[in-house]
């Protein structure tokens, strides 16, 4: 979907994904798989209002550096998500077969700070009059 409804949609989505998401601090008692798969939720959701709101139809994808590639072909974001690509294992592969050995370990602050961050950009120009 390409509109500001969809977009709307996906924004509270991801909303609630944070709000869990900060929950989720403590690595002791969630798996990086289980908050990283919130975190890579957030981040998709939110790539994907954004390119709604662009008036664009997003790809049907879990893969954060697709998705990044068709916001950026219509519009170059002022803040650096290059970052958030390395959630994009979480989305499936980490969640059913666990995170591989040499993988680094989920940074959930720094994590939740970029999403956070991408939720401002997209929150702007969800409130913007059209």
């Amino acid at each position: 979907m390409s509109d500001p409804k969809c977009a709307r949609v996906l924004v509270e989505a991801a909303e609630r994904d944070l709000s869990a998401l900060h929950g989720m601090t403590d690595e002791n008692v969630f798996a990086d798989e289980i908050a990283g798969f919130l975190a890579q939720q957030a981040t998709e959701k939110l790539v994907k209002a954004w390119i709604a709101l662009l008036g664009e139809t997003y790809p049907i994808t879990h893969d954060i550096a697709q998705l990044l590639e068709v916001l950026t072909a219509r519009q170059q974001p002022r803040i650096d998500l290059s970052a958030l690509v390395e959630l994009t294992p979480y989305a499936v592969r980490f969640r059913y077969a666990g995170r591989v050995p040499d993988a680094p370990a989920l940074d959930r602050e720094k994590t939740i700070a970029r999403i956070e961050e991408l939720l401002e950009q997209v929150r702007s120009r969800l409130d913007r009059p059209a």
